[in-house]
């Protein structure tokens, strides 16, 4: 696979990271040198990452069932098992998927594993300009704008800047037409894994992102906009769509879906 970067199997990269925290394959030694720093800071990262890949099928399903058949998922990562396309097209096998990463090597492995999907791709953009995104020839080429959109932003918000963050989400939101849908997952302060931010933040900024730090949930919640969230609201994310206890079981996601 080429890269114009050849130091990047060296340098981890948040996606890759996510990826083996998942016991994915498609990570290089720096990666998992670097889950194992970030798990040594947070023992339930790995949880985490799992919970919320779970909390991304149900939500794939969920706009199923509502009549979504198509998704634009930014900040991606690299689509291995579990992810949107395959939950969405094992249903409906036409539906199609644009995924959108910052990391070069993410979409590369992306674009890789989707070479024989006519239904999905997987382009570098990043989502600090949304028009950028909106207008990629290739997601032109998948997403129809006048059709409902699933819109993921699926744990990686925590990973833009404040300044930046809520213009794009908001201009996002304003490019999708009624019956679309938005699904974020997000990083929360004031947890126990917030009291290791500096440290965190300290690890993804050998990578390809500045910044990892938790948001309120009023802070969270401005994403939404004036969008309505479904029930039962923001909750921590392996609660979603049910609801629970309020238990956090060493969780620090929370997680919530508003149509549009």
């Amino acid at each position: 696979m080429a890269n114009a970067d050849p130091d990047f199997s060296n340098r981890p990269s948040s996606a890759r990271i996510y990826d083996a925290l998942l016991g994915g394959n498609h990570n290089f030694a720096a990666d998992r040198e670097a889950a194992q720093g970030l798990l040594a800071m947070i023992p339930t990262a790995g949880d985490m990452a799992r919970a919320n890949r779970a909390f991304l099928s149900r939500a794939v399903h969920y706009l199923l069932d509502r009549g979504v058949r198509q998704f634009l998922d930014i900040g991606s990562g690299i689509p291995t098992v579990g992810n949107v396309h395959e939950i969405a097209q094992r249903r409906i096998p036409d539906a199609r998927v644009a995924y959108v990463d910052i990391d070069p090597v993410a979409v590369a492995h992306s674009n890789d594993i989707l070479k024989d999907n006519p239904w999905a791709c997987a382009i570098q953009a990043d989502m600090r300009f949304p028009d950028a995104v909106l207008d990629h020839p290739q997601v032109r080429r998948l997403i129809d704008l006048d059709q409902p959109v699933g819109l993921m932003l699926v744990a990686m918000l925590h990973f833009v800047t404040e300044d930046s963050a809520y213009e794009a989400v908001a201009r996002l939101r304003q490019a999708l037409p009624i019956g679309s849908y938005l699904v974020i997952s997000h990083g929360i302060s004031d947890t126990p894994a917030d009291a290791k931010e500096a440290e965190v933040t300290a690890l993804y900024r050998r990578t390809d992102v500045s910044a990892a730090h938790g948001r309120t949930r009023d802070q969270i919640l401005q994403f939404f906009g004036d969008a309505e969230l479904v029930p039962p609201g923001l909750v921590w994310v392996h609660e979603w769509p049910d609801g629970g206890d309020g238990n956090a079981n060493g969780m620090a996601v929370v997680a919530g879906v508003a149509a549009l």
